[in-house]
């Protein structure tokens, strides 16, 4: 191996790949990164940050639109989608900057260019001039992220069908929009178009990772708010009609035939890992279903070789995609990283109203064999849900009856997405929920539904 070997070598500098460099480094660890876009991956580029600028913007509008309800009387607003659009890309470049800077800071060499693994020590890199040359590591982490998944036979084209990549940047609103699926993605866009006035069709459960009654919830909402919902359908590839005058759906349920026209169809229906053309199945890599195949320490089972964040499919999330990173980093440098506990990792969707969760669903702590008791607080009970329009939801605790363990925490409301840190807290320090109702939340605040929930378990709650 060349003396000046890295340590080692990412390919991929998306959300996990960017955190490891980091990490890697702060321990003394001589790092670089193969990229052939730009750091930070789809989550900054593509998904969560540009997103939830967008939903920001569009809760400004719905705030605005509800004005009069505070006592303020508005006239003559008009939506400027472009300039929320222009908003987002700002605070994008932003994150950008600073990931780059960080780069600098801590002396990680970013390789420009498209990485195939030559051996489970090198990468070759082909640079946009089209030169190639190898970068050799001690170790390597594959961090290649991963991409929408299309309906089979109905192509992406950026207009008639498109997929978040599009959408992200998209300066305009669809009329009439068909939303396929009902997962994070999906129901993110909904709620930004929905509040920048466009008639949106959601086909499919909403959030049907959720707690049952949390997706109901989201239903309920949804249709107050004037998105209308197909849940539990899946339409077939020939069931789309897509032509230059738009898109149109055909429904067929009960004996009976509808059709949905719209301007726009959204394919949400799912992502699939970066494995092509990479080297990974001449390196003897295992692959399932696009994901490749880890044990849990990340190690893909060749030499030398790991892999983390959205390619190894295992928590298709940037929290988690960091940690994973971090986590590889402490074991490759001599460290004894806290094993990562998947149930223990929340997750948060920032519709409207917006979903936090952790642990187990009611039905799957059932299904897992627990005998559990369930405690329940409702935000219209909450003084500050009030105060700020944000009553539709609830916090739920589901607890072990013999144990009193925790086992799963799940919120729909104001702030969900922030408060379930708590949760998230309390499940790895082992908290009960006579532990999380008897610390203190302060009044009057949404994160006292945490605490009065927790109460609710054994029946304690005070303000239902």
């Amino acid at each position: 191996m060349p003396e000046d070997a890295y340590d080692v070598v990412l390919l991929g500098g998306g959300t996990g790949g960017y955190v490891a460099a980091i990490r890697g480094a702060q321990l003394g660890l001589r790092v670089a990164v193969v990229e052939k876009d730009k750091l930070g991956g789809t989550c900054l580029h593509r998904g969560c940050i540009p997103t939830k600028a967008l939903l920001k913007s569009g809760s400004v509008a719905h705030m605005i639109e509800n004005a009069a309800e505070y006592g303020i009387n508005v006239t003559g607003h008009e939506y400027n989608y472009p300039q929320a659009v222009k908003r987002s890309g700002g605070i994008v470049e932003k994150n950008y900057s600073g990931i780059k800077f960080l780069f600098k800071k801590h002396k990680i060499d970013t390789i420009e260019g498209v990485g195939y693994l030559k051996n489970n020590r090198t990468i070759t890199v082909t640079a946009p001039d089209g030169s190639t040359k190898d970068v050799t590591g001690k170790a390597i982490i594959i961090d290649t992220g991963s991409r929408p998944r299309p309906i089979p036979g109905i192509p992406f084209d950026g207009k008639r069908v498109v997929n978040s990549d599009h959408t992200t940047w998209m300066d305009w609103v669809p009329k009439r929009v068909i939303v396929r699926g009902g997962g994070a993605t999906g129901v993110e866009f909904s709620t930004i178009w929905r509040d920048f006035g466009a008639e949106v069709t959601l086909v499919g459960r909403v959030v049907p990772n959720e707690d049952e009654e949390v997706s109901k919830q989201l239903t309920r909402s949804f249709t107050k708010a004037g998105i209308k919902i197909i849940p539990d359908y899946r339409p077939a590839p020939e069931d789309f009609d897509i032509n230059e005058g738009g898109v149109s759906l055909r429904v067929k349920r009960n004996g009976k035939e509808e059709v949905i026209q719209a301007d726009t169809l959204m394919v949400a229906t799912g992502r699939q890992g970066n494995i092509e053309d990479m080297g990974f199945e001449e390196l003897g890599i295992k692959t399932d279903r696009s994901y490749i195949q880890i044990d849990d320490s990340f190690h893909t089972g060749v030499d030398g070789v790991f892999a983390i964040g959205d390619v190894v499919g295992k928590q298709m999330l940037a929290h988690t995609a960091m940690h994973q990173g971090m986590y590889i980093m402490e074991l490759l440098a001599g460290e004894k990283p806290l094993a990562i506990d998947y149930l223990r990792i929340p997750n948060v969707t920032f519709c409207h109203p917006e979903i936090g969760s952790i642990g187990l669903t009611e039905k799957a702590a059932k299904e897992a064999g627990h005998e559990i008791k369930v405690g329940k607080f409702p935000l219209r009970a909450n003084g500050k849900a009030l105060i700020e329009g944000a009553e539709d939801g609830f916090a739920k605790v589901i607890a072990d009856k013999e144990t009193n363990d925790l086992l799963g925490l799940h919120m729909i409301g104001g702030n969900a997405t922030e408060l379930i840190a708590e949760a998230s807290m309390a499940m790895l320090f082992e908290a009960t929920p006579w532990e999380i109702g008897a610390t203190v939340h302060p009044h009057p605040t949404i994160s006292e539904v945490i605490g009065e929930a927790a109460l609710a378990v054994d029946g304690m709650q005070i303000h239902t």
